[in-house]
């Protein structure tokens, strides 16, 4: 069934749900019910509902129900009641200093993004995101896992790429940053990927390994190289106008379930990753260890590039 014919059926359906409380958020995802980053919104909407009395409902929505995670956008930029997990490198479009959040082999592990959202600089970003485009950050702690090439062929260094038209996501830190890996950045939107790489129209793409698993990604592919060039944290993003309209009890219960939730979710994928590498060795998937410094040169000026140089000191300075 096509996005276009779901979404006025939804949107009957949110409208008939929006009654049965004061306010309700609908949270759209484009990863599957099964991922530990779903099951902990699923966690935080049942202690959410908890806490407030029944007077704010939080219903999830996984495998972009939703629709694309751009319509979304569009549509939370409206004022709709609807929130997005999501990249920061999307969110550059309307703050462009946020990209570097996406940048690659920005940090050395997912946990050293505390520091750089807990900094004045961020929050700066925040708060003009919120000023110029109607999108409220509520977080960035959903840790997804770090992102490896996934390609039907071997590939051992950035030579091997060349040629290889690999999915990524269409901002231009990631266009960038795939480039210049040495494959060809073919953007599409995640739900998409599985069947182009069965038909062809792809030959690989880079993703996270709970994500591959959750889309059964080890069916269409046979090598996943190790490369780990982005360590892909992601945030709630929701409507400004709709959140300030939320009685501040209630945006104080929404902040506090959300950031909990990430925290357990991050955890979660991290302590995953070793066994979903097992189950999709077993089926049949090749694992190569890279020398990931051949990466890390090649990507050096994607910084300077997008101008995002000057922030990168500060941001791992923690000033």
């Amino acid at each position: 069934m096509k996005v276009q014919t779901l979404v006025p059926a939804l949107a009957l359906l949110l409208a008939g749900n929006a009654a049965q409380a004061a306010y309700q958020l609908n949270l759209s995802s484009a990863l599957s019910s099964q991922d530990p980053i779903v099951q902990a919104m699923e966690s935080a909407s049942e202690a959410i509902a908890q806490r407030s009395e029944g007077e704010l409902t939080v219903r999830v929505f996984p495998n972009s129900q939703l629709g694309s995670d751009e319509d979304v956008v569009e549509q939370i930029r409206s004022g709709a009641n609807i929130a997005i997990l999501i990249d920061a490198g999307r969110l550059s479009e309307y703050q462009p200093e946020l990209g570097i959040l996406s940048a690659p082999y920005l940090v050395e592990d997912h946990t050293d993004y505390d520091q750089i959202t807990s900094s004045e600089l961020y929050q700066e970003w925040v708060e003009g995101l919120a000023d110029s485009s109607g999108l409220r950050l509520l977080n960035y702690n959903w840790f997804q896992g770090s992102r490896h090439m996934l390609t039907k062929k071997l590939v051992e260094a950035p030579e091997d790429l060349r040629g290889v038209r690999v999915r990524t996501i269409n901002s231009p830190v990631w266009l960038r940053t795939i480039e210049s890996m040495g494959a060809t950045p073919t953007p599409l939107p995640w739900s998409e990927v599985y069947s182009a790489l069965q038909l062809g129209a792809i030959d690989g793409a880079e993703a996270q390994l709970t994500a591959a698993e959750g889309q059964n990604l080890h069916e269409v592919i046979t090598h996943i190289a190790l490369t780990g060039h982005i360590h892909l944290m992601t945030g709630i993003a929701t409507s400004e106008q709709w959140y300030q309209s939320l009685p501040e009890e209630l945006r104080t219960i929404l902040d506090e379930e959300l950031q909990r939730a990430g925290e357990e979710a991050s955890q979660a994928t991290a302590d995953a990753q070793d066994a979903v590498r097992e189950r999709m060795e077993a089926e049949g998937v090749t694992f190569t260890e890279v020398d990931v410094e051949l990466f890390r040169e090649r990507v050096g000026g994607v910084y300077d590039e997008l101008g995002y140089g000057q922030y990168r000191d500060q941001l791992t300075a923690g000033e």
